[in-house]
């Protein structure tokens, strides 16, 4: 499976999803980001209520908007990710 990128703000977005196999919603959202400096951030798990979804291309693209989210967040308020 090929992982969904995106480059916002300077920092690049992947989809880091994963399969639970046996689940009605199996797959788990999560995005890692890397700063301009090469700095990789662990897995950012979506929000519990939003982290499980019964498509793999949803739980793609919401995982990389939160990404971006997360990347407004440090840049807009100061806030961290790591």
């Amino acid at each position: 499976m090929s992982a969904l990128t995106c480059t916002h703000r300077d920092h690049t977005i992947r989809a880091s999803v994963m399969e639970h196999p046996g689940l009605p919603t199996p797959w788990a959202g999560g995005c890692q980001i890397t700063d301009p400096n090469g700095n990789t951030s662990k897995r950012q798990t979506l929000p519990v209520d939003y982290a499980f979804m019964d498509d793999l291309s949803k739980a793609q693209h919401a995982s990389i908007a939160h990404g971006k989210w997360l990347v407004d967040q440090k840049l807009d308020h100061g806030r961290n990710w790591h």
